[in-house]
């Protein structure tokens, strides 16, 4: 294949502009009998048109010559046999797709113009194939040339609504440089059109045109040779939906998508449904019931599309269809992190029939009334529901009276799809009835105490709601586009905006919204949305699975790492928080005593109940496979070290839970340590917990090595992204997570990197103090601490290291860190420490710069 481009302009031969005196035989042309080009494709393809005209070498150029001044110059592009053409100067909208560029090619006989790559039979593609004659090579010029309306092309074709902008013109010759052909593409902004002209070198008697899109024919016909002489124009513009083709300015009923499509000027399909917002088609101009609700957040969007808001916790009646007596789907709400914000917590299949209730409940389990069932992904029919378990959560079926309904919940987000005749009313927030409000369908039954009751908590500052909507928009973007002609999803975007606008986007709640959507779209249409996950960094799809809380608990992030443990709910927290207490008062019996804490309250001070003993280390907490509460407790039997005092007459049974012996946990530990006093007669347990503060914000060192100059900064941050910088004045936790830079300003980033070599902390400011504990050792993290992380060593002029704060066993005050920082000459990546994954040490000695003065750096805190 040969292409070549040279610019020429001659405007007399290159756009063959008529003469004066053949102007008036132009006009009688243009009132000759219009043809068909292109058969009617079905009912979606109206008649395309020709014209026989008189013998011109620019076709579309010359029929538009009432109007026309001369076009600009030529950009030519010669090929033999096939060629890539560059088209983007004058781009191509063929039947809604807009292309810059075109594939040409000879194949016995048959010339082809294809837009997505060379023409190959029973590949999908967007192409014209027709008569090629003996051709075998030709060439492309550009003409931009403005065509207004009005022109002759436009009284030919009347859709045309759009004034011209450019032609491709392709002349066709043989090996004998014959005329054989000439193809012309003509840019008439969002439409497009084709002219087809032979010469005295084409043989044949006739001439095929086949226009296909998707490597399928939308339409074909045959020309005879006297007709192309002349030549034939068409219009090639159209829109596309749903796999079908449609016809400029038209609107057509298409059966096989129960819709009526109207195709309008710019090549955009819009459709009118023939079914209902619970209805989907089945072809053939049929409609079936195929209605979805998603519940997600407090929101519920019903089979109609409609959102409704719970206010409260208590229990709701989701769906109750008419056509299944006794049958119905329960939701049971719940608060999470704040009071004013509810949560679906559970979901209940209800059949009247003996009063079975089947229970889907947080972490994938599924009751029997009251009874814990066994399942996996094999279905179990149970009570003549169908039951089964994977990594997306659990689904219910049953099918009943010609209906079929599955729910699935995944612990945040249910999904009700309800499938069958038309006409069926179904009752519950997710129904169709035009009066659904809330409080109507509250379910006593389910419903605690007080749990309409609603609370107005304190706006979260860390909220930027811009940015929350903009998240939320991005369900009107690819890849979810490919959804939003099935499902609309403003309902969606205005559940997600209500719920992030005022709940913290944690626990994996962003991607929830995304996600539902993309459910919905999937059992519903059938239709998947590609790659929403990666492109949105929504990875973990089964959070939360199989881990089983409490009643007052939930299961969420632990940390920034997003690790998932189960946390206090707001309003289980706010009663011992007001008193700065971790569970109930004291438990006094006749010579014995117990206390009771909550483990989630526990945790979210960092504190590890296993760590706990009572004054005698062998009395530890007894935790509650159930409720997660930690009971320690003693009598005169075992008295676990308790003190007995005698105070005017009356016995005092006196006991500490304290923290393990700090000769326990070897030179380091990562637990605050714990002093509860409690008794008989003791009022409020007295928490002694131990924080951090850094005594300067950050660290700075001017550093002179050899020929190199440069300034040191070691700065502390409390998030991975090293925007939320620690100050002097910040409370830092016990085993809390905080990313370190080391940061060079003055070094030549192309020339030489900065290598951690080591860091470690001491008890005193020398770093060859008595207690040493080592972080990073030959510039790879510690084998024996599993926190410490080193990001970018030896690839730059900075790098970052992470690790969980301590303090030195049975020690108190300042804890020092100091670490040895050297240079290395850039040679690829020999300056990149080596650790294998095994033993995180470095297996190799990296070629580097003999650092004549490596830099040592140290930043203090303390308790």
């Amino acid at each position: 294949m040969t292409i070549s481009k040279h610019t020429e302009r001659d405007p007399n031969r290159e756009l063959c502009l008529p003469h004066r005196d053949e102007v008036d035989t132009l006009i009688q042309e243009l009132k000759h009998p219009v043809k068909l080009f292109f058969r009617r494709k079905a009912a979606s393809l109206p008649n395309k048109l020709l014209q026989k005209t008189g013998s011109m070498f620019r076709f579309i150029l010359n029929l538009a010559a009432l109007s026309m001044l001369a076009g600009t110059g030529a950009t030519r592009q010669t090929f033999t046999s096939s060629g890539e053409m560059d088209i983007t100067s004058c781009p191509i909208t063929y039947y809604g797709q807009t292309y810059g560029k075109v594939y040409v090619a000879f194949n016995a006989s048959r010339f082809s113009v294809c837009f997505n790559g060379e023409y190959k039979p029973g590949i999908k593609n967007d192409c014209i194939v027709m008569s090629g004659g003996t051709a075998d090579r030709g060439n492309l010029a550009i003409l931009t040339k403005e065509i207004p309306t009005g022109s002759g092309v436009h009284k030919l074709l009347p859709n045309l609504k759009s004034s011209g902008k450019c032609v491709n013109i392709i002349p066709l010759k043989d090996s004998q440089q014959s005329e054989i052909e000439q193809v012309e593409l003509g840019n008439f902004g969002t439409q497009a059109i084709l002219a087809i002209k032979t010469y005295s070198g084409y043989t044949h008697v006739d001439v095929e045109a086949d226009a296909q899109v998707n490597g399928l024919t939308v339409s074909k016909q045959t020309f005879q040779t006297a007709e192309t002489n002349k030549g034939v124009i068409t219009d090639v513009s159209g829109c596309r939906l749903s796999g079908a083709v449609y016809k400029t300015n038209t609107t057509v009923r298409d059966p096989n998508i129960c819709s009526t499509v109207t195709c309008d000027v710019n090549g955009v399909a819009h459709a009118v449904s023939d079914c209902g917002p619970m209805e989907q088609c089945e072809g053939m101009g049929s409609c079936v019931l195929s209605a979805m609700c998603t519940v997600i957040g407090p929101t519920v969007i019903d089979f109609v599309g409609r959102t409704h808001t719970v206010p409260d916790r208590c229990g709701y009646t989701l769906m109750r269809p008419s056509t299944i007596p006794g049958f119905q789907v329960l939701g049971v709400f719940r608060e999470r992190r704040r009071k004013d914000v509810s949560f679906l917590d559970r979901v209940i299949v209800q059949l009247d029939r003996e009063g079975v209730q089947i229970s889907l409940e947080q972490g994938g389990r599924v009751q029997l009334n009251g009874k814990v069932l066994m399942l996996n992904t094999t279905t179990q029919v149970v009570q003549g529901v169908e039951l089964s378990k994977d990594k997306t959560g659990v689904t219910a079926k049953i099918s009943a009276s010609n209906y079929t309904i599955s729910v699935l919940f995944d612990g945040s987000i249910t999904m009700i799809h309800m499938t069958g005749p038309n006409g069926a009313p179904v009752h519950g927030l997710c129904g169709n009835s035009s009066r659904t409000v809330p409080s109507e369908e509250k379910v006593s039954e389910h419903s605690e105490t007080g749990c309409e009751v609603q609370y107005d908590d304190a706006a979260d500052s860390t909220i930027n709601c811009n940015a929350t909507t903009e998240w939320c928009n991005l369900l009107k973007k690819a890849p979810f586009t490919a959804c939003n002609k099935h499902i609309d999803p403003e309902p969606f975007i205005t559940a997600c905006t209500q719920t992030l606008c005022k709940y913290p986007a944690v626990d994996g709640l962003k991607c929830q919204f995304l996600e539902a959507y993309a459910r919905a779209c999937r059992h519903r249409t059938d239709v998947t949305v590609e790659g929403w996950r990666s492109k949105t960094s929504c990875c973990k799809a089964d959070f939360c699975q199989d881990r089983f809380c409490s009643a007052h608990e939930f299961c969420g992030e632990k940390d920034n790492g997003g690790e998932t443990r189960c946390l206090c709910r707001a309003i289980f927290a706010s009663k011992y928080k007001s008193t700065s207490t971790f569970g109930e008062p004291t438990v006094c019996r006749q010579k014995a005593a117990s206390v009771t804490l909550a483990n989630c309250l526990l945790e979210d001070k960092g504190i590890d109940y296993s760590v706990l003993h009572l004054n005698d280390q062998a009395c530890t907490g007894e935790m509650d496979n159930l409720t997660h509460m930690v009971t320690f407790s003693f009598n005169s039997t075992n008295p676990c070290g308790t003190v007995v005092m005698v105070n005017n007459s009356q016995v005092i049974y006196k006991n500490t839970i304290m923290t393990r012996n700090s000769s326990m946990f070897g030179l380091i530990n990562r637990h605050s340590p714990v002093h509860i006093d409690f008794s008989c007669f003791y009022s409020q347990p007295d928490v002694k917990s131990l924080g951090i503060k850094l005594k300067h914000s950050s660290v700075f060192q001017q550093i002179t090595s050899g020929e190199w100059s440069y300034n040191l900064t070691m700065k502390a941050y409390t998030s991975p992204d090293h925007m939320h910088a620690i100050q002097s004045s910040s409370d830092i936790q016990l085993d809390e997570k905080i990313w370190v830079e080391l940061k060079t300003d003055g070094l030549d980033e192309k020339m030489v990197v900065v290598v951690i070599d080591s860091c470690w902390a001491t008890d005193q400011p020398s770093p060859s103090g008595r207690l040493r504990y080592d972080l990073i050792i030959k510039g790879c993290p510690n084998p024996a601490d599993q926190t410490v992380k080193v990001e970018g060593n030896g690839l730059g002029t900075s790098n970052y290291f992470s690790f969980n704060t301590f303090q030195f066993s049975g020690k108190t005050g300042d804890v020092y860190l100091h670490c040895r920082v050297e240079l290395c000459v850039r040679q690829g990546n020999t300056c990149v420490p080596r650790c294998s994954q095994a033993d995180r040490r470095r297996r190799s000695t990296v070629s580097k710069f003999e650092d004549e003065n490596p830099a040592f750096i140290s930043l203090a805190w303390t308790y």
